[in-house]
């Protein structure tokens, strides 16, 4: 008897704006896994989805001929909200904007070098929606700020490197509850405020 063919595989779903918020909260759960639960359930997700959900993009990241971080954005978020010129240093830059559901007051920001390249890629603040003016230790709590409303308001801020592509760090001093001034290194995951320790 002739040994039947294996069957075909089923195609993969398409990756959506969903499966991507769902890699951006993968990645902030190691610091606020409580936030991300909650977020989980709004989505009305479960954890093995967000796994899911990471594996695959892990995968794309991977991938022997991976597609330019710029046209892979475009395929899984669509066509950009807003494309605004940005200057870094002496580079004039381009950023595209995408609503990010979750976050309705944040978008997510892809800056793109003259050449192409990606330059960034984290949260930033909505253009025109109304952000966050911390002035203590007390108003940094989890998920409250971006990177550069943090630096604005703790100015001057100095860059930490990250432990990983996606997270970043700020060491800034800023008042606490007595008016204290207290050295302080904030951690951001995708550009959003996860946790902030007092170092001296």
């Amino acid at each position: 008897m002739e040994a039947m063919p294996p069957a075909a595989k089923p195609p993969a779903s398409p990756f959506t704006p969903l499966d991507f918020q769902l890699v951006l909260l993968r990645r902030m759960a190691d610091h606020n896994p409580d936030l991300v639960a909650d977020a989980r359930r709004t989505l009305g997700v479960s954890i093995a989805d967000m796994r899911e959900a990471n594996r695959r993009w892990q995968a794309m990241l991977r991938s022997p001929r991976p597609r330019a971080a710029a046209a892979r954005y475009r395929s899984i978020l669509g066509t950009p909200e807003s494309v605004r010129a940005r200057t870094v240093g002496d580079l004039e830059c381009e950023a595209l904007l995408w609503p990010v559901p979750l976050w309705p007051d944040l978008r997510f920001e892809v800056t793109l070098a003259p050449n192409g390249a990606v330059w960034n890629e984290w949260l930033v603040r909505a253009p025109g929606a109304p952000g966050p003016e911390p002035r203590t230790l007390d108003d940094l709590t989890p998920w409250s700020c971006t990177v550069d409303e943090a630096a604005r308001a703790f100015a001057p801020a100095r860059p930490l490197e990250g432990t990983a592509p996606t997270r970043f760090g700020l060491s800034f001093t800023a008042p606490d509850a007595a008016g204290v001034r207290r050295s302080c290194v904030a951690k951001f995951t995708w550009g959003l405020l996860q946790r902030v320790g007092v170092t001296g």
